[in-house]
């Protein structure tokens, strides 16, 4: 294995807005964590405001935002602003989970959201996602 391969990539796994169903942010936070990596989860309902509070604090590689709430068109671009704010959306891999319905993906994606999963993706394919995709911090 490189090096690069076998790297401790951060994660934070964070749900945002009012949404309360958080077994999935569960589900996939421990999914992570047999993969290797170190993985922070916010909590429920943190505002966007908190979850780039905990992202730059944390020096994350990966911001996976679990969203079922419906209001992904308005708190995910409002956490890249953030991001962006601190000068840390260049360098976080936002991949981002939940019901997104397939005419919202493009907007999402425009507004900075490198990947999104929905519903039965394979947690192999996240992973390797994240794998292949996090960004190399020396």
């Amino acid at each position: 294995m490189s090096e690069d391969s076998t790297r401790n990539v951060r994660c934070l796994v964070a749900k945002v807005g009012l949404d309360g169903h958080d077994r999935g942010a569960h589900v996939i936070t421990r999914a992570f964590r047999d993969a290797g990596f170190e993985v922070i989860y916010s909590g429920l309902h943190k505002a966007p405001d908190e979850i780039v509070q905990a992202a730059v604090q944390e020096d994350v590689d990966v911001l996976g935002i679990s969203i079922l709430s419906g209001a992904h068109n308005t708190l995910v671009p409002k956490i890249i602003e953030g991001l962006a704010e601190y000068d840390a959306a260049e360098d976080t891999l936002v991949i981002v989970g939940g019901i997104i319905p397939d005419e919202d993906r493009a907007d999402l994606e425009a507004a900075g959201v490198d990947a999104i999963f929905g519903p039965g993706t394979p947690m192999a394919d996240t992973i390797s996602f994240i794998e292949s995709n996090a960004p190399h911090r020396d």
